[in-house]
């Protein structure tokens, strides 16, 4: 929705306003329909605005309370404000706007930090209070909406993005080598708290802090997933109930003084939010006409007969992105830019593509299905997490058989299935052993060591940080909260905000969730399927090709053949220039090697190929790649490094 920064002065000084100006502008994109700022006794806020809800001036920010005592910015969406805004009128608070801002701001006034339990939505915010000098401040419970901290001895700040820290004046951070090798030796994004930046974190999801004028900082976490689902209210018909709290986290969702759409795949996640959105659009009578849909189709990967079906039961419109891959390669740097850090593939410029495409549409607000696979297991990895959990709790035939019907619904083999279920949960069971532990980090650093593609710095600096699943809620709770979901969540975020689009994610409603928590594997896992009680609860509402669909595409791209094909020049080109050969990241005799193979199509190096390519160009990028349109002497300057 915006984005802000707050920076406190910690060594008596006032921040200085030009500097909190500059950090604010590198916002821009976030929030391209307003600004403003704030700054009085040793702290200063500044704000870009997004308008989606209350488009008057009266939903500008920095926004103040009644009496002037509280100033809060806020980037994000509270779903239920309709709600909560009568319950305080109610309490006697009179409102003056008609967005969500005003409610969060009367929310925290009325009932302190318990408000953040009543809040439904996506959020990072920060609230002033000019008289005890205090901020308080949070990020939602899966930490949709970014916040980012960095403190030395002259100030503490928080922004939105990484670049209005980095670029600030404030901060000078050099790369984290740590968090790079996590990322190429352990294939790890955004699994914690540290940035590729040193000095730069992450504030954590579902994490609240005070912080005095003096710079004294409290943290906690108000919310937790675990200790949610335990608590979990079990229903006598939990089809009926997910059904029904999904129709309502879209309703909330859909929520906008702005016109909104939905990014449609063939698979079942969109499937159920168009569905769920048909008569649900502004107007008369019940027509989904309205309904904008927006996608992307590789020609390798065809979904269209799965679209067209939901097309034609939801009558919605669909607009196509049409792009070619040296387009793609084109806007690498900048797509790069905008996330200020490396991605997982080619496919995140994909939807920086398809982000653009919407907003030229006019559309400003999008619901996405992100969330339903790390919530509902829906990837097929998961069937291991469950079977090795059956096998440790003795529940050996019922491991057997699901392993044996699942293997012949796929045409693998059971034998290989079953043997790497007992292998994983043989490692559990040895996992509290210190021997083991000790011979599985000698084995994974042998791994690491034996990658042909890293540099011997990139290898030292790696460290063993494994996820320790003993259940499939387990693994379901480590890919909420650590990884895939955090990586995907931000990389849809700053791919959104780079052209000014909100994005919201019916299946990250806090309420569907720990429903999803509380119930048994039955319900996410069959012998077929995956997904299980959102199949159910779709029955009669998506097209059966859709919801009886078994193989999972996820997000495709041909980056294979676009790599030994239309792109192969740019990409040679880029990987013989100096910023890759001396990036200290990269074996460059591999490197070169792979890359006559992949052209050859001798081997598929074309994942592999794309991170030498975006490391490199974001390590040159964080440092070099300006806001503005490069002026001629930083273009020369740029050829140079970029040369042979």
């Amino acid at each position: 929705m915006c984005g802000f920064v707050a920076v406190l002065s910690l060594d008596g000084k006032a921040p200085d306003t030009a500097i909190v100006e500059r950090m604010t502008e590198l916002l821009a994109h976030r929030g391209p329909d307003d600004s403003g700022s704030f700054a009085e006794n040793g702290i200063a806020l500044g704000f870009r605005r997004l308008a989606i809800l209350d488009l008057a001036p009266s939903g500008h920010q920095p926004m103040f309370s009644a009496d002037g005592r509280y100033v809060i910015v806020f980037n994000g969406e509270i779903y239920n404000f309709v709600e909560i805004r009568r319950e305080l009128q109610e309490l006697g608070h009179q409102l003056r706007s008609s967005g969500d801002t005003e409610v969060l701001l009367a929310a925290y006034l009325q009932w302190g930090k318990d408000c953040l339990h009543r809040l439904n939505g996506m959020w990072a915010f920060v609230i002033y209070d000019r008289v005890a000098r205090t901020v308080f401040g949070a990020r939602d419970r899966f930490g949709v909406k970014p916040m980012f901290s960095f403190r030395d001895a002259r100030s503490l700040v928080f922004a939105s993005e990484i670049k209005a820290i980095r670029d600030s004046g404030y901060a000078s951070p050099a790369c984290n080598w740590n968090t790079i090798a996590a990322a190429l030796a352990g294939e790890q994004l955004d699994a914690g708290d540290d940035t590729f930046y040193q000095g730069i974190t992450r504030v954590p999801a579902g994490c609240a802090f005070t912080c005095d004028a003096a710079g004294r900082m409290t943290q906690w976490k108000y919310w937790s997933l675990a200790e949610a689902a335990t608590q979990a209210v079990g229903s006598a018909d939990p089809v009926a109930c997910y059904r029904e709290l999904f129709d309502d986290a879209v309703r909330l969702r859909m929520r906008s003084d702005v016109p909104l759409g939905v990014l449609l795949s063939g698979g079942l996640d969109s499937t159920s939010i168009i569905a769920s959105m048909a008569g649900r659009q502004p107007g008369s009578g019940p027509s989904a006409a309205s309904v904008r849909a927006f996608c992307y189709m590789d020609p390798l990967f065809d979904e269209s007969a799965q679209i067209q079906a939901t097309l034609q039961q939801t009558q919605a419109e669909l607009t196509a992105l049409d792009i070619r891959p040296h387009r793609l390669w084109s806007v690498l740097e900048k797509h790069l830019w905008h996330q200020d850090e490396p991605v997982h593939s080619f496919t995140s410029v994909v939807g920086y593509e398809l982000m653009a495409l919407a907003r030229s549409h006019g559309v400003k607000v999008l619901l996405n299905g992100q969330g339903a696979d790390e919530v509902l297991a829906g990837y097929a990895n998961y069937y291991n997490d469950y079977w090795a959990e059956l096998l440790r709790a003795g529940r050996w035939w019922a491991a057997v058989s699901q392993i044996r019907a699942t293997a012949a619904g796929s045409g693998r083999s059971a034998l290989g299935l079953g043997r790497r279920a007992l292998r994983t949960a043989t490692g559990q069971l040895l996992g509290d052993v210190q021997g083991y532990r000790a011979l599985a980090h000698w084995n994974q650093r042998r791994v690491v060591a034996r990658d042909p593609w890293l540099s011997a710095d990139v290898k030292r600096h790696w460290q063993w940080d494994p996820v320790n699943s003993r259940s499939l809620q387990d693994a379901l709770l480590a890919s909420v909260e650590r990884t895939p979901l955090p990586l995907y969540l931000r990389v849809e975020d700053r791919n959104s905000m780079a052209h000014g689009v909100e994005v919201r994610l019916p299946f990250l409603d806090y309420r569907l969730v720990t429903l999803v928590f509380g119930l048994g594997a039955q319900w996410k896992l069959s012998e077929r399927y995956t997904k299980v009680i959102l199949r159910e609860a779709m029955a009669g509402r998506v097209p059966e090709i859709v919801r009886t669909r078994v193989h999972k595409f996820g997000f495709p791209t041909g980056i294979d053949q676009w790599l030994r094909g239309e792109i192969y020049e740019p990409l040679r080109d880029l990987l013989s220039s100096r910023i890759v050969r001396e990036s200290g990241l990269w074996n460059m005799a591999w490197v070169d090697a792979a890359l006559e193979q992949h052209r050859r199509g001798v081997a598929n190096f074309g994942p592999r190929l794309f991170d030498v390519a975006q490391m490199c160009l974001w390590m040159y990028g964080s440092a070099h790649w300006p806001h503005t349109r490069p002026s001629a002497q930083a273009a020369e300057s740029r050829q140079a490094v970029l040369s042979p």
